[in-house]
């Protein structure tokens, strides 16, 4: 079996935790990874830099984000090294749409004779904050209080830089507003995957 990272990528409470876990449970030889684990760690940066819990804060974007991600990248790269899939439930909102990231991402992949999948998981903003309110998490708080401002700042449009005809994992859509979409399109996403090993 070829090696494959995959990234379930979308704004924040489009469901990628749900998708990404029942996806990893219809695979075989993964291993799982949620950058949310994470923020145990980031909450102690905000704390001792006497900084309030923001994650939408400058703070945040000029001293945890990014190294969030680099951590979570490097684990996948680790764990390449001892099983044949890995999945990282996170974002990726910026980096998807950055043809660089992407390009050196798949060279390193190369290197261990790895290839990348994303999939992006689609939902209406009114569903997205539907979910927020039931999910009640402190990460949501500044999001929910100043929700015109903060949805301004998604991106919901399909990363399409990602597509490619001829390797249709590049890019999986995962429609999630409703179960019947989900059910659906997790059927979809299996047979893509699966396929893209064969």
């Amino acid at each position: 079996m070829d090696k494959k990272l995959i990234l379930v990528t979308s704004p924040p409470a489009c469901g990628k935790t749900y998708v990404a876990k029942a996806l990893a449970h219809e695979l075989q030889h993964i291993v799982y990874l949620d950058k949310d684990t994470l923020i145990v760690l980031s909450k102690q940066i905000f704390k001792v830099a006497g900084q309030p819990y923001d994650r939408s804060s400058a703070f945040f974007q000029a001293n945890i984000r990014d190294y969030e991600y680099d951590c979570v990248l490097a684990l996948a790269m680790e764990a390449l090294d001892y099983d044949d899939i890995v999945l990282i439930n996170a974002p990726f909102t910026q980096e998807v749409r950055d043809n660089a990231f992407i390009a050196n991402l798949k060279a390193k992949l190369a290197e261990k004779g790895a290839t990348l999948a994303v999939i992006w998981v689609e939902t209406s903003p009114e569903v997205v904050h539907q979910r927020m309110i039931d999910r009640n998490s402190d990460r949501d708080t500044w999001k929910l209080t100043h929700w015109d401002e903060y949805i301004k700042q998604c991106n919901f449009a399909i990363p399409e830089n990602l597509a490619d005809p001829q390797h249709k994992d590049n890019l999986i859509l995962f429609q999630n507003n409703n179960d019947e979409e989900f059910a659906a399109s997790m059927k979809k996403c299996v047979a893509i995957l699966e396929d893209a090993e064969n």
